[in-house]
């Protein structure tokens, strides 16, 4: 079982060229900017203060690597989305974020995060089909789910569990929960998906 709490900041980085040693085993965090993506990243550490968090979409515009131990790294992604910054700043994250997600061989898995009052926006769908590309397995996180009541929650499970199905994603392995930060909602089903990624590739690696 991994120790989340031993975590510690390793680097940052603008481009995929500039990332640590491609080795050992990463698991991302992708989202579109404000869907609580580094929130998640510190609830699941309990270190509020780990990854910088704001209710000004944007906040995180480098690829900020988190160190486990020597072998296993959490990685915070650049927002996409509606954040506030001039379209050319966009356009390089996209591509950044593009490029990690497509060639990175230290990935083994995404924890792609879904405002669930807004979920499968184009953005997101885009990253699924990168990851469909890569062979990458996904886990999706509705967020929030404490500003929803029960009925729409249930709704919005549905349909992303339904979109999922979509063959054309060809993906190897994706799920969808529930998660809320504030109330903790989903975080022992959140931790059990990264533990059980980096338990299996420990044990069986590629």
């Amino acid at each position: 079982m991994v120790n989340f709490q031993k975590v510690s900041f390793l680097s940052s980085a603008p481009k995929l060229s500039l990332c640590p040693p491609d080795e050992g085993i990463e698991i991302a965090f992708a989202g579109r900017s404000n869907a609580g993506k580094s929130t998640a990243l510190n609830t699941l550490v309990k270190n509020k203060k780990l990854a910088k968090t704001s209710k000004t979409p944007g906040r995180t515009q480098l690829i900020n690597f988190f160190e486990l131990n020597e072998k296993q790294r959490l990685v915070d992604l650049p927002g996409y989305g509606y954040a506030k910054v001039p379209l050319s700043v966009k356009r390089k994250w996209d591509i950044n974020l593009s490029e990690y997600l497509r060639f990175r061989q230290s990935l083994r898995g995404l924890i792609l995060l879904m405002d669930s009052r807004h979920p499968l926006t184009e953005y997101d769908r885009q990253i699924l089909m990168w990851s469909s590309q890569t062979n990458l397995e996904v886990h999706i996180l509705l967020t929030k789910a404490d500003k929803q009541k029960n009925n729409a929650l249930k709704t919005t499970l549905e349909k992303v569990k339904n979109f999922t199905l979509d063959p054309e994603l060809s993906l190897p392995s994706i799920s969808v929960q529930l998660f809320s930060s504030k109330s903790k909602l989903g975080l022992k089903e959140f931790e059990e998906k990264i533990n059980s990624w980096f338990t299996r590739e420990l044990l069986n690696p590629q």
